[in-house]
């Protein structure tokens, strides 16, 4: 379940509790007369099936309380209540099926952006996959893996393109397309450093075969992109995000992008361009999995006009 709080002028708050009061998959309905502050007015609370989640927003919304106040959900980990359950089983669907439109576009809108956070966490991505090369270290490239924060802008530009929100397909294109080189031209300066003091020998870098994966492309580079940007999108659409480290450590992204910048200081420009080739095979196969994905769920319960224009905060 979802529990949901509702931020609304007094002038429609009867109008509000109405409507959890009415919906089968609303319960533990509470007001506060007065509460808010900022802006002002009545504070209305209540816990929400995932599976209505969507159906209850949109009435909000159309009350326009998004536009006056404010609505804001969060997860509940554990309900303890007949009623909660009650709601649950009346509310149509599974809530581990359920897609509530507002959460994903909140969710993958703030992942999408480019800023300093995003580019410290490539960087060292990248690092630990020329780390991992170099020293012929698995356990680096898989750790390099799970490190790297660019499934977030991918499946934004997913929903962007599916939702036609061309403001997140730009934004996070952007992220990508700044982050990626910007993350490979740390991981040459790191890479020359450590090729000038001795740190690796190139000969050793180029006879070792055990990681020719992450750079040679072939059919399976796209499948595993396609299976990989599939299971990421719907583990964010519903209930089940612990999948999503899985997709993390089956995809070749960061490890090809850390291998191109060995390759590139180490003058081996075939297998530089090879691993370009598998970095943007990765991102493409992804995308459009995800966008499949996402395309055939169910969209007739989404919440509200998702032509809202995203927080900017």
């Amino acid at each position: 379940m979802l529990h949901l709080r509702a931020v609304c002028p007094v002038d429609v708050t009867d109008r509000v509790l109405a409507v959890l009061k009415e919906h089968p998959g609303a319960t533990h309905v509470v007001l506060l007369r007065g509460a808010a502050i900022d802006p002002a007015g009545d504070v209305v609370e209540a816990d929400v099936a995932r599976e209505a989640t969507d159906e209850v927003v949109a009435s909000l919304c159309g009350l326009g309380v998004d536009k006056d106040g404010g609505v804001t959900l969060e997860q509940i980990d554990t309900a303890l209540s007949d009623a909660a359950d009650q709601a649950q089983d009346a509310a149509p669907g599974e809530g581990a099926d359920a897609v509530v439109w507002d959460e994903l576009l909140s969710r993958t809108g703030e992942e999408s952006r480019l800023n300093a956070t995003f580019l410290a966490f490539l960087s060292i991505a990248c690092l630990l996959a020329a780390v991992g090369v170099v020293t012929n270290s698995t356990v680096t490239l898989v750790g390099a893996m799970v490190v790297g924060p660019e499934f977030g802008p991918l499946a934004a530009i997913s929903v962007g393109l599916v939702l036609k929100r061309w403001d997140l397909v730009r934004r996070a294109a952007l992220a990508l397309a700044v982050g990626f080189p910007a993350a490979m031209l740390v991981t040459v300066i790191g890479a020359q450093i450590g090729s000038f003091t001795g740190l690796f020998d190139r000969q050793t870098v180029i006879d070792q075969h055990e990681f020719d994966f992450v750079y040679t492309v072939g059919p399976f580079s796209l499948i595993v992109a396609l299976l990989a940007g599939a299971a990421g999108m719907l583990s964010m659409t519903s209930a089940k995000s612990a999948a999503l480290v899985g997709v993390f450590i089956s995809v070749t992204t960061v490890p090809a992008a850390g291998y191109a910048a060995v390759a590139a200081v180490l003058g081996e420009w075939e297998r530089f361009a090879q691993s370009t080739g598998q970095l943007v095979v990765n991102l493409v196969g992804i995308v459009v999995a995800a966008s499949l994905v996402l395309a055939v769920r169910s969209r007739k319960n989404r919440a509200g006009d998702t032509g809202r224009p995203l927080s900017t905060g």
